[in-house]
């Protein structure tokens, strides 16, 4: 009896108690229910531009990490072109050794 005591319960309710191919299944359900024509940033890039331009004017300079440290804000560019053109990736141990 001492151990369904000391067990702790495992709740039943929410997205992360699913199992994962339950979840997987959600959340497929939701890239799929906009058509791809009816997204307005895959169309014009141009917009999507400017409402990141809006969304970071929107932070306070000062807490702006990337403007306060342009070198954080090169290495993210390089690991997103890496990410999203398949590049491989530098292990930081394997970078800039010599």
């Amino acid at each position: 009896m001492d151990d369904i005591a000391n067990t702790p319960k495992k709740s039943t309710r929410g997205f992360a108690s699913m199992d994962p191919e339950k979840q997987r299944a959600i959340a497929r359900k939701g890239g799929e229910s906009v058509p791809n024509e009816k997204r307005s940033f895959s169309q014009n890039p141009q917009l999507a531009a400017e409402a990141g331009r809006k969304g970071g004017q929107s932070v306070n300079p000062e807490k702006r990490s990337f403007s306060q440290n342009p070198s954080l804000a090169s290495a993210a560019g390089r690991k997103g072109g890496h990410a999203s053109h398949g590049a491989p990736k530098v292990r930081k141990s394997e970078g800039n050794q010599g």
